[in-house]
């Protein structure tokens, strides 16, 4: 316990001064476990683990899903998906926002990624909100809030890392991961509609689409809704695995980009730079996180605590509780990725040893680092917002935010309570 407490710090204390997360994780883990064990079995541990992060037939899920939404986004669907939007409830007071959050919504079905959904809806949404008259905070943060939901609904990026690294069945946890999901996206709509309300100013109706442009906007989206159909329906059909989903999905966007017109050699050559890039980032956070986790594994930290649970007669709800604040307060401080690698290796064992279900856990993990994701002052995707509209104030963006916050507590609230709602689909489809 000592031990893990010490590594801990020590992880803590490089990330914050500066390091990379996955150098971080790596050094804390090798020195750890060496100092438990001796160097000789430690460096047996790095090639293990190395081989363990680069060998895995199941790994090639990553790279797969991250090329096919750099196809989506760069044969400009993201665009076709908030014109669609906007043509049906734009012209409600605060439609423009809500237009946002649901192509964010419809976008991450493709992509994946929330900072990736947030760039690219941003630049696509903010011109337009901006010009009839919201407020910058509202603008902002309903960009920086509908983001969010790249990493929960399907094909998740964030999902497939904790179902490989807690050895969970990744067909379910997308499965699980819609309904949430959809409540978030229920939950922003409501958060938008609440700030309209308190301030009409803040989100003037936009312009009324005729018959014509709806029929037009409908036929442009259709190779979103064919390649979300048959990437995630195969995986539930059981027409093919994850990974063979993910490679089916890549090629769907590359012929989709091809069709459009919008895939130059240039173009080609900065989708899949941008793909190894962030791949390697992937993969050399996952050493470091398996490494770290072998260190804290070594410790036995998880059976200590969760031996410390059943001494003390704690509520597993009680459990569920502290380890939901633990995760709100890592959200102010840590950036995503950062804190699911470091909090799993040590939580996953002490939830699965209470009896609860592995995925209905992957879901409220990846929930509540959504709400990192917006949670000042480390909020990632608020950093990315304020990237993209540099003449809006930090301030402005996260006094916006608020009501979107206040929504995902609702929600992480109603997920903890009824386990049933992250449970259902993935019992229905797979049992």
């Amino acid at each position: 316990m000592l031990a893990a407490g010490l590594g801990f710090l020590a992880a803590f204390a490089i990330i914050f001064s500066g390091i990379p997360i996955a150098i971080a994780l790596a050094l804390v883990g090798f020195l750890g476990f060496a100092a438990l064990n001796g160097v000789t079995p430690a460096l047996s541990m790095i090639a293990l683990a190395a081989k363990d992060s680069t060998m895995s037939y199941s790994l090639s899920v990553i790279p797969l899903f991250i090329l096919m939404g750099n196809f989506i986004a760069g044969a400009g669907i993201s665009g076709d998906l908030y014109r669609a939007a906007q043509v049906f409830i734009g012209r409600r007071r605060g439609g423009l926002a809500m237009a946002t959050i649901l192509s964010c919504g419809g976008f991450a079905a493709v992509c994946g990624s929330s900072v990736a959904t947030a760039v690219t809806m941003a630049k696509v949404s903010l011109p337009s909100m901006r010009k009839y008259g919201y407020s910058d905070g509202l603008a902002t943060a309903s960009v920086a809030a509908g983001g969010t939901l790249g990493i929960l609904i399907p094909p998740s990026v964030l999902l497939v890392i904790y179902g490989i690294i807690t050895e969970s069945h990744i067909g379910k946890l997308f499965a699980a991961g819609i309904i949430p999901g959809l409540l978030g996206i229920f939950g922003y709509l409501m958060a938008v509609q609440w700030t309209a309300w308190r301030d009409p100013s803040a989100a003037p109706p936009g312009a009324i689409a005729d018959r014509a442009e709806k029929i037009d906007a409908v036929r442009s989206v259709w190779p979103v809704v064919l390649l979300f159909g048959l990437v995630i329906g195969g995986i539930y059909g059981g027409w093919f695995t994850a990974t063979e989903a993910a490679g089916i999905g890549a090629s769907g966007g590359f012929f989709f980009a091809l069709l459009r017109g919008r895939l130059s050699l240039a173009t080609l050559y900065e989708i899949l730079l941008d793909t190894v890039q962030t791949t390697a980032v992937m993969f050399a956070l996952l050493l470091g996180a398996m490494m770290f986790g072998e260190f804290i594994n070594y410790t036995g930290a998880h059976e200590g605590l969760l031996q410390v649970v059943e001494a003390k007669g704690l509520p597993p709800a009680l459990v569920i509780t502290f380890i939901i604040i633990i995760y709100l307060v890592l959200g102010c401080l840590l950036e995503s990725i950062s804190m699911m690698l470091l909090t799993v290796p040590l939580f996953f064992p002490i939830i699965t040893g209470l009896g609860y279900d592995p995925i209905w856990f992957g879901i409220m993990v990846v929930v509540l680092v959504e709400i990192g994701l917006i949670t000042p002052p480390i909020g990632v995707n608020l950093f990315v917002i304020k990237a993209v509209s540099k003449d809006v104030s930090m301030m402005t963006i996260i006094r916006g935010i608020i009501p979107f916050i206040v929504a995902d507590l609702f929600r992480i609230l109603i997920l903890a309570l009824v386990p049933a709602i992250s449970l259902w689909l993935p019992n229905l489809l797979f049992n």
